[in-house]
This record gives C-alpha cells, structure tokens and sequence, in this order.
C-alpha cells in the first residue's frame, strides 16, 4: 500500500471495498461470526485495511466467543488510538487506526491476561499479512 493517504471521502471510496468504506469509515459493523478473520487461526500480522499499517499480531489473537477477531493487545502502544463511544445508549471505547483513523472496532476490560484487554475488531478493518509468505 501507498505512504500517502487519501484526502478526500472519493479517494478513500476508491481505495476500499464498500464493506470496508462503510466499517472503516463510517463507524460501522459486521454481523457476528461473518467476517473472514474472526475463526482465523494462520499465524501472521494483521493489518489496517485502509493504510496497512501493522495493528496487531496473530500470537495475541484469541478465541473470545464473541464472533469478531479478538486480541489482547496490539502490535505496539501507539498503532491503535481511542475515544469514548456513546452511541447505541452505552458506554464504549471505539479503537481506530493511529496512522489513517480507520475505526477498527472496541476495546473491552474483560479479555485474558496479561493485559486483561479484549480488543474486539472487524475483519473488514483488516488485512492478514501470513508470516509464512
């Protein structure tokens, strides 16, 4: 992928899937246990889908139940940024994209440790880069 990120809601239409420009853009969801990554068990690094930057790491990736790619952390502190999320009528923390501010999905206090993290993300946020290429 490119450096440069797009500047306009055209380029960033362009360069992702509607499925993709409707998650990452727009704030929006997959349905549970439909995305391509949620049962994904391919070691490898997973990628933003709009700049491809590494978000996280296959070895921190587990199976929350929750039909989303879930992990405990990401690839490193400052890949993933965060802010409160109200809509819905409850209280979340939405994680995107440091780099392009792709939403990627929420972050939850319930996950395993070490951290304790659940960062339950869409599939259509992400790219796997498989570690064996």
């Amino acid at each position: 992928m490119s450096d440069s990120l797009p500047e306009t809601d055209a380029e960033w239409r362009a360069r992702l899937t509607p499925d993709q420009y409707r998650i990452c853009r727009q704030k929006g969801t997959e349905p549970a246990f439909t995305g391509a990554y949620w049962d994904e068990k391919t070691p490898g690094q997973y990628r933003c889908a709009g700049c491809g930057e590494v978000l996280f790491d296959s070895a921190t990736k587990y199976d929350s139940g929750s039909g989303w790619p879930s992990f405990w952390q990401p690839a490193r502190e400052t890949v993933v940024a965060e802010e409160v999320d109200t809509s819905h009528g409850m209280r979340r923390v939405e994680v995107h994209c440091a780099r392009c501010g792709s939403h990627l999905g929420h972050v939850f206090p319930d996950g395993p440790r070490p951290t304790g993290l659940r960062y339950c993300i869409n599939s259509a946020s992400l790219t796997l880069d498989p570690a064996d290429k």
